[in-house]
């Protein structure tokens, strides 16, 4: 079945792409143009629409925006259409449209089936839909890095799997490890803490402060030391309401009321409203009765012993002792015991914790011992079939002679290491091996690293190789090449393009290339031109056919796009290209 993804995507105001219509088939598309006509405008554009970073210098000089926009035919079983229609996406009929908005300021939008996303989520897409690959990639790869992620991917489950119960211990033995040299490399300040924790609690545990305590001997210091001035005042006021036995000429309150009841109680048969105010003033003449009682008592009862009163005053100065250390109030001072003695176990129980995590540690470095022992094995399993693979390609492009291999190792090391294979080696999050892939491109020449060993046009028939067989183990529905055969020539070149035809019997393949070697073997074959008025320099997006492509052709093999001999050479190209695919 031949994947179809991208199908269309149009750019206005994109540096020198101004308002061009891209469209891709199936199969393998390449795209050509003069130098400097923009062809590499074409691959920003889907970089850009596939989560690329967004530069404002690719907007014109004088345009508010640069807008790419592009339709996918995508299956909605597919995990990407699974997350986009996670996002709110829509689609119609399996195709999805995307968007991306790139605005003079710098401002970046992106949408996807007719929502607004965040910019990520087309990278998110990309990744299960489209692989590109330049020049950029092409150094990448010289990186041992890149290259055990090569390896990884092409290993597939038997990798995968140990790998994830690896990144998981690997990730609890930093947290173990960092807690641990927090506790060991802190003892002193912890200690000290301690110190000072335990001084505190023991100096509130020895006053046995109780909850609103010091609100209470406030008070009760308020009253004691007005005992006199208060005790007079209610016995005047006790004088007022219930009158002084000692002279019955004297007029009081409660007389007066009871007077005044007397007086309205004998006449109150013969008025209603009168009646109801003798029962007022008999209400009152009880409540005054009641008060003059409490007022006695409470001269009675109050205590204006000055003993007392320093005793609650040398109260209150232990209690403030308190709250000038450990809080405003003794609710307060309660509540930092309370914590303090948690923090106060937490650090004496600081050996014991040192003790578990330093166990912990060690079972965690056997664990992560046996685990890179079994991706160590899984990645050498893996590497023969994967170097295999590689040179089988080469030499399909030319390169018959030449043999990939790959070399895992490890590094031993003397501290902070894990043992694998009996000895202690360096590790890290992804395994303790360390991946190198080798080429021998003749025999007799010893393998070397591919950033020493390979030449430019090496190292991209490498790439393309790489790609054909992650193609046939883990593929996705389009490639995107770069110049990817830089440095290629002759019947290499042919062979790349070979290769890339073959890729496009089960992925759709854009290439944007110089050779026409390559060129000749597309099944739709687009042209970047450029035109200048004088003022604004544009390109155009030309679909080849025909007598067209042989002239395109021509061009790239002799610079001149009327020359019999060139167009003959380019027609014989084109035949040889539909006979040996």
């Amino acid at each position: 079945m031949v994947f179809h993804v991208l199908e269309e995507m149009r750019i206005r105001a994109l540096g020198v792409i101004d308002d061009a219509v891209v469209e891709l088939s199936p199969g393998f598309t390449a795209v050509t143009g003069e130098t400097g006509a923009g062809k590499t405008m074409v691959v920003t554009s889907l970089g850009l629409l596939l989560g690329g970073r967004a530069d404002a210098a690719l907007v014109r000089i004088g345009a508010k925006a640069a807008v790419v926009e592009g339709r996918l035919t995508v299956d909605a079983r597919s995990a990407a259409a699974v997350r986009a229609e996670e996002a709110g996406a829509e689609l119609e009929d399996g195709v999805l449209l995307i968007s991306r908005t790139l605005s003079a300021e710098g401002r970046s939008r992106a949408h996807v089936g007719g929502r607004s996303v965040p910019v990520g989520l087309l990278g998110e897409l990309a990744d299960d839909l489209v692989a590109v690959h330049g020049q950029t990639d092409q150094q990448g790869l010289l990186r041992p890095a890149r290259q055990r992620q090569a390896l990884d991917r092409y290993a597939g489950a038997a990798v995968a799997g140990p790998l994830e119960k690896y990144a998981g211990a690997y990730r609890r033995l930093r947290a173990v490890s960092a807690e641990l040299e927090e506790l060991t490399t802190r003892a002193r300040e912890r200690a000290q803490e301690a110190d000072l924790l335990r001084f505190g609690l023991e100096e509130v545990a020895a006053a046995e402060p109780r909850p609103g305590e010091d609100e209470e001997l406030a008070a009760e210091a308020e009253r004691l030391g007005h005992a006199e001035a208060l005790a007079s005042a209610a016995a005047v006021a006790h004088t007022a309401l219930a009158g002084n036995p000692e002279d019955p000429e004297g007029v009081d309150a409660a007389t007066l009321v009871a007077g005044a009841h007397r007086a309205v109680e004998a006449v109150r048969s013969h008025d209603s409203a009168l009646a109801g105010l003798a029962d007022r003033i008999g209400e009152v003449g009880i409540l005054l009765s009641d008060v003059a009682g409490d007022l006695a008592g409470y001269a009675d009862n109050l205590d204006a012993d000055p003993i007392r009163l320093a005793a609650v005053e040398e109260r209150r100065a232990a209690l403030t002792q308190l709250t000038r250390k450990y809080g405003e109030t003794i609710a307060d001072v309660l509540v930092w015991a309370e914590q303090g003695a948690a923090r106060l176990a937490e650090l004496d129980g600081d050996d014991d914790r040192i003790g578990e995590l330093t166990a912990e540690r060690d079972a965690l470095r056997t664990e992560l011992g046996e685990l890179a022992q079994a991706l160590t094995d899984a990645r050498t399993e893996a590497a023969g079939r994967f170097a295999e693979a590689v040179t089988a390609e080469l030499a399909s492009l030319a390169m018959p002679h030449a043999r990939v291999t790959f070399a895992i190792r490890q590094t031993e090391t003397e501290e902070d290491g894990i043992e694998v294979g009996g000895r202690p080696v360096v590790f890290g999050p992804h395994g303790a091996d360390e991946v190198e892939l080798l080429l021998a491109p003749h025999p007799g020449a010893p393998p070397r690293p591919i950033a020493k060993g390979a030449s430019g046009g090496e190292l991209s028939r490498v790439m393309l190789a790489v790609e054909v067989v992650f193609a046939g183990s883990d593929p996705v529905p389009t490639y995107l090449f770069d110049e990817v055969d830089a440095g290629v020539g002759g019947k290499a070149a042919v062979e790349v393009g070979r290769r890339l035809a073959r890729l496009a019997r089960s992925a759709q393949v854009v290439v944007v290339t110089h050779l026409p070697q390559v060129a000749a073997f597309a099944d739709r074959h687009l042209v970047v031109e450029k035109t200048n008025d004088g003022s604004v320099t544009r390109s155009g997006v030309k679909a080849m056919e025909g007598e067209d492509r042989v002239r395109e052709l021509s061009r790239m093999l002799a610079g001149q796009e009327d020359s019999e001999l060139a167009r003959a050479h380019a027609e014989e190209l084109l035949e040889a290209a539909r006979a040996g695919r």
